[in-house]
């Protein structure tokens, strides 16, 4: 009986660490697997431990390249689709024009819609313009479907601010680029971050939008799609290790940043 009581008294927290375990499960596998030594082309059952991989990341061809594309393409794509992102989250927050529900519903469209409509979509309009096919359009799609998760972390965001405060910095003497700079910018700043982080996650880990078109332009999940044809090279996994426990880090440091600033606030 007193099992069954602590159990009920923690059901929720017993759900949540359960629930936590199953999402985390695939990341445990690929780092176990990333100091393995496989026997033949696949890495797909344990034979001995190794840790050759991390010693050479770069070890199959055209790996690091592939990786060194998708950071590139994730970087512009996060910056383009940011700078958009926040400038149409203001612009549907603080002013009244026109069709404003239209356009509001039409920027949030991409994250309903089906990733392989919007493939083949903006493919058909690349061809049809007559574009070559490779990085540039790669990154002109990934800003188009950064775009809505932007828009939708930045707005919630700007929707939660207290316009006392850019009035308050108004009165005290405060031009307009000193407003948004002093006061308007740093409080939307976590909503931007988090827009931006989403964004660069969601460009980095595409594949379907990329591989329609990229051309024979190979990022890094292409080859990982392509290796797994081949046979699944032990580097792949040190790759997502080493991105997953960056992913980590940046959220632990988020978290101490913002204990931090709340202590202080205190």
């Amino acid at each position: 009986m007193a099992v069954l009581r602590w159990i009920r008294r923690n059901l929720v927290v017993i759900a949540g660490l359960l629930t936590l375990g199953y999402l985390l499960l695939p990341n445990v596998v690929v780092t176990v697997f990333s100091f393995n030594k496989p026997k033949g082309r696949f890495n797909y059952e344990w034979q001995n431990f190794s840790t050759d991989a991390w010693r050479d990341p770069c070890g199959v061809a055209d790996l690091c390249g592939s990786l060194s594309l998708s950071l590139r393409i994730a970087a512009f794509a996060t910056i383009g689709a940011t700078v958009l992102g926040v400038m149409i989250a203001f612009a549907l927050v603080r002013y009244r024009f026109r069709a404003r529900g239209a356009v509001s519903s039409l920027i949030f469209l991409p994250m309903a819609m089906p990733e392989v409509v919007m493939a083949a979509s903006l493919l058909t309009l690349f061809l049809n313009m007559g574009a070559e096919l490779g990085f540039w359009t790669v990154l002109i799609a990934h800003i188009m479907f950064c775009l809505s998760f932007v828009v939708t972390a930045v707005k919630a965001r700007v929707m939660s601010m207290d316009p006392r405060l850019e009035q308050a910095a108004q009165d005290l003497y405060a031009g307009p680029v000193q407003t948004f700079l002093r006061v308007t910018l740093p409080i939307a700043a976590p909503g931007i971050a988090a827009g931006a982080l989403l964004a660069f996650a969601l460009s980095f880990d595409d594949f379907i939008i990329t591989n329609f078109n990229a051309g024979s332009t190979v990022t890094f999940p292409m080859f990982v799609w392509g290796s797994a044809q081949r046979g699944t090279p032990v580097q792949i996994n040190v790759i997502g290790t080493a991105m997953f426990l960056i992913a980590v880090l940046f959220v632990l440091i988020s978290m101490v940043i913002g204990n931090r600033r709340r202590k202080r606030h205190a």
